[in-house]
């Protein structure tokens, strides 16, 4: 497998070099090109043709959120990851909106932003992580899924693989809950909590919990309201 392509998109000249210098110290990773505006950024991604662009949220000219949106349409196959200067949990739910595969706070290690960029290359949507922490941003996520579900004409009927108690946990996990918080509200340990996740995302064949939230959703295995 050859190295991971990636682009900078970063109109702090300082930033984008030091991005440059940590991206370039792992072995797997190759800054194939970089830019400091957004609309000509375009132009050289089409022609570069990268795995990963990374990108700050606040361009001149080009937002953040826009460019993604248009990249995402244009080359489905390209991750983004979004560079924002402090936590905001309206920019997390649009990035997410607009198909973002991270969001990340500029304070981050470059060791970070390498494993990050390692994860989204390999198919994996690391910007999910956020909302194990961000319980008001996943309720909104979800909710907005649901809307879409009640649209669609035709949903895969399925019956449900879970137990009670794993469809009460999982109603949990929807609704931006840690496992310890779960243990605490159900009264049992953190270990129990832990293998009813792993029983759960075995059954529903998930690649993490936010995606077997989203499967349960889909399929009206769970609610959340």
């Amino acid at each position: 497998m050859g190295k991971i392509r990636a682009f900078l998109i970063e109109n702090q000249v300082l930033y984008r070099e030091g991005m440059r210098m940590a991206l370039s110290k792992e072995g797997d990773i190759e800054v194939i090109g970089e830019s400091d505006d957004g609309e000509e950024a375009l132009d050289q991604i089409k022609h570069l043709s990268p795995d990963v662009v990374i990108l700050d949220s606040e361009l001149p000219h080009l937002s953040g959120l826009d460019l993604t949106r248009q990249i995402r349409r244009h080359s489905p196959m390209i991750s983004v990851i979004l560079l924002a200067r402090y936590e905001d949990d309206e920019q997390l739910f649009l990035a997410i909106q607009v198909g973002a595969a991270g969001y990340l706070i500029k304070s981050i290690t470059g060791q970070h932003l390498a494993h990050q960029v390692r994860k989204a290359c390999q198919g994996e949507y690391p910007i999910n992580e956020c909302l194990l922490t961000r319980p008001g941003v996943a309720l909104r996520v979800l909710r907005q899924f649901q809307d879409l579900l009640l649209v669609e004409k035709e949903v895969e009927p399925l019956i449900s693989p879970l137990s009670r108690r794993e469809t009460e946990i999982l109603e949990y996990i929807a609704q931006g809950n840690s496992n310890k918080e779960i243990a605490h509200a159900l009264g049992i340990c953190n270990q129990t909590v832990k293998n009813h996740v792993t029983s759960i995302m075995r059954k529903l064949a998930a690649n993490d919990r936010t995606h077997a939230v989203v499967l349960a959703l889909r399929h009206g295995l769970i609610r959340v309201y």
